[in-house]
């Protein structure tokens, strides 16, 4: 298995101090999730986004999706941002987990690695990622 859990990509964190990535909604930047097949090898040290072991199917191009962002927002001592779900239409693909990118920023850098748990698929339909709650406790992004 090569997917072991969700990840904040540990260059990410870094690239945050550096002002590599811009998550509001005015004027951000432009970031998108990759789906990937179980032979695919992502963690915390994931630095970018690659065509390696990228589903290819009906309903699906690589580089994946554009991500809608839900704006920074903050409650008590953590910041977090989200996006809203994304659907791959009339797909039949097979995914067993993601990769969202910042598309904006030289090189495809890295942001968060989702593992779906076990393999995910579409058969010439609806193919979802479902985004959680954007709140201080469940969101995609949180720093506390």
């Amino acid at each position: 298995m090569a997917f072991s859990g969700n990840f904040m990509c540990t260059s990410f964190k870094k690239e945050l101090l550096e002002a590599v990535h811009n998550f509001k909604n005015s004027g951000g930047s432009t970031y998108k999730l990759a789906l990937y097949t179980n032979s695919a090898s992502f963690n915390a040290s994931t630095t970018a986004y690659t065509t390696s072991n990228e589903v290819s199917g009906t309903g699906y191009s690589a580089g994946g999706g554009t991500l809608t962002r839900v704006d920074p927002s903050s409650s008590g001592t953590t910041a977090f941002t989200d996006f809203a779900d994304l659907t791959f239409s009339s797909a039949t693909i097979t995914a067993r987990g993601a990769l969202i990118y910042n598309d904006s920023a030289s090189g495809d850098p890295s942001v968060v690695v989702l593992d779906f748990g076990g393999d995910k698929t579409s058969t010439a339909g609806d193919f979802t990622v479902v985004f959680p709650t954007a709140d201080a406790s469940n969101a995609i992004i949180r720093i506390a």
